[in-house]
């Protein structure tokens, strides 16, 4: 489409010619081109392929990065936004033991702020970090619609609650002496949408 004055518009030359790969760990670039291959090049399968990946590494590595514009026919900034705009696609790996705290709505009357500053201060890490041995981390997650066990957390694929500040506590401090290992006190939960096939748009 032109502009106005009726000038030309020009493509970004990332739409007709092919992004620079970025040096890294060759077996990733090659299997994350397989996780792309059957992919339209069309924006609506870049969700689907953030969701493939981060199954797979269990976040996007920066090798992703090119290979995602090249397929979408974008630029490396505008997958960056993309990335960004999403709070469940992460660039960097997890804690060995993530928790991750609802930011619902139901979550957040029910009380969940005062949960999430006793975890911070259990685990030992603010909101959306990682401790410097990288073995606890707190993650804030969108809600998924299990507002019945408000004000919740998830841990390794299951939800727990309902909780109170105490009991979130009591149970975090379970499970840094446990090192990851379920006690089940607290573990009032329904299992977590199935992510096996790696296209599963609800939960990372």
């Amino acid at each position: 489409m032109p502009y106005i004055d009726g000038t030309p518009a020009k493509q970004h030359p990332s739409r007709v010619s092919p992004v620079a790969p970025l040096a890294g760990d060759p077996q990733a670039i090659e299997r994350i081109k397989e996780l792309l291959a059957d992919l339209e090049p069309d924006r609506a399968d870049l969700l689907r392929a953030f969701h493939r990946i981060q199954h797979e590494f269990k976040y996007v590595p920066r090798e992703a990065i090119p290979l995602l514009a090249g397929k979408f026919r974008t630029t490396n900034a505008m997958i960056y936004g993309a990335i960004d705009f999403y709070a469940e696609v992460r660039q960097e790996p997890p804690a060995e033991h993530e928790v991750q705290w609802c930011s619902g709505p139901a979550c957040r009357l029910k009380g969940s702020e005062e949960i999430r500053r006793g975890l911070e201060a259990t685990l030992g890490c603010d909101l959306d970090e990682k401790t410097e041995d990288e073995l606890y981390g707190l993650r804030l997650v969108q809600c998924d619609g299990t507002c019945h066990l408000a004000p919740l957390i998830r841990y390794e694929g299951r939800y727990i609650g309902p909780l109170t500040s105490s009991k979130a506590i009591e149970w975090a401090r379970e499970l840094k002496q446990s090192h990851g290992s379920d006690n089940g006190q607290w573990q009032q939960h329904q299992e977590a949408p199935d992510t096996e096939s790696g296209d599963a748009d609800a939960t990372l």
